[in-house]
């Protein structure tokens, strides 16, 4: 059982916008926290179901855009037992109030809550993005911020850096954050290293005292600056105890289409299913449907297939989402097809990603390779 702690000790705030920029075929009409993921999740269940776990029971969204499918996907919270008249699961558009607007950066979207930080009671805030599926155990990190008497504590993972991060990010202008350590402690924070090899590579999740917060945000926010970890850390590296925090359990990071095709299609090996949900369960919306179905003459192998699905036709080593349906005839190899896609009689499809509601008639032969899939945009028809 893991460990939790005293619900008013922590609050959560998680930005579910960032990184868009990396894929911006899935973030057309959602964000990064609404993309689908595993079969019947989305990204954001993983750190909300993980805060909630740890007893985190006042949970903040601050959205920049494409909000909608975020509000739709979580609701009142009652998944996830966020419904509460004090605290719970709170999603906070842009101009929900006059000082909450579209914001460039972590410093402009706290100081946008600030009004909502001071009044809350919580001694420490829990930030994270949610461009990461991992099954976290929030409760031991916040007890080892206690114990060390840290300022903040970052949690990190050693590993390599992904390459297309190295690479110009185009439109997206999230940041990403390596660091040197000394014991514990962070000594150096590097923005946007280009190292090889090794590092400790932020996952972009803090435990910080609040009131410290508000003070930095304030600070902050009149110099003009946007980003949290270079302009308000980097800077007072030496003056802040910033500690570090190595996770080392599964994490699906999602930085490019190929790293979301991978990701998924990694889960279909057992090691990796348990990695990431052995720990601790994992909440989402339900949709009430049927058991998935079987026709005769049905070849399927090695498949991960959420409910409400109808196959008849031959599914191999593929990611199947709610209410996806392949025809008789239809041949389906290494694929990860999204919610409601229809696979018409006698269609190929190898190497394909289809967002929601696709449409895929018969007779029609799409493949793609391991290194580059083909991409079908939500409600498409081919």
């Amino acid at each position: 059982m893991l460990n939790t702690v005293n619900n008013k000790e922590a609050l959560g705030v998680i930005f579910p916008n960032s990184y868009d920029g990396l894929v911006p075929e899935l973030v057309k009409e959602r964000l990064m926290g609404s993309v689908p993921f595993a079969s019947r999740y989305r990204l954001v269940d993983f750190v909300i179901s993980s805060m909630a776990r740890a007893g985190i029971d006042n949970i903040s969204l601050i959205a920049r855009e494409n909000y909608l499918s975020l509000m739709d996907h979580l609701g009142s919270g009652r998944e996830w037992d966020l419904a509460r008249k004090n605290g719970g699961l709170n999603i906070i558009p842009p101009y929900a109030q006059k000082e909450i607007k579209v914001y460039n950066g972590r410093v402009e979207a706290l100081e946008s809550i600030k009004s909502f930080l001071v009044s809350q009671k919580e001694k420490y805030v829990v930030m994270s993005d949610a461009n990461i599926a991992a099954n976290i155990n929030f409760a031991d990190i916040i007890n080892k911020h206690k114990k060390s008497g840290a300022d903040i504590t970052v949690v990190y993972r050693k590993q390599e850096i992904p390459e297309n991060y190295k690479k110009p990010l185009g439109t997206n202008h999230d940041l990403y954050y390596t660091f040197d350590l000394e014991g514990s402690r962070v000594k150096q924070l590097f923005v946007n290293s280009k190292r090889d090899g090794e590092v400790n590579f932020s996952m972009n999740i803090y435990v910080i005292d609040r009131e410290l917060l508000i003070r930095l945000i304030n600070e902050a926010y009149v110099l003009g600056f946007t980003c949290f970890e270079r302009d308000v850390i980097a800077p007072q590296i030496d003056m802040l105890d910033v500690q570090g925090y190595c996770y080392e359990g599964y994490v699906a990071h999602i930085h490019d289409m190929k790293s979301y095709f991978d990701e998924n299609m990694k889960l279909l090996e057992e090691d990796n299913l348990k990695g990431l949900f052995g720990p601790g369960q994992i909440y989402t919306k339900i949709r009430d449907d049927n058991p998935t179905r079987y026709i005769k003459g049905a070849k399927v192998s090695n498949v991960m297939a959420a409910d409400g699905c109808v196959i008849e036709g031959e599914v191999e080593n593929s990611v199947l989402f709610r209410g996806v349906k392949v025809a008789k005839g239809a041949k389906v190899k290494n694929c990860v097809l999204m919610q409601d896609t229809v696979v018409g009689e006698n269609a190929s499809l190898e190497y394909v990603i289809t967002d929601k509601d696709v449409t895929i008639t018969s007779g029609k032969a799409l493949a793609g390779t391991d290194s580059f899939q083909v991409f079908v945009a939500k409600n498409q028809t081919v």
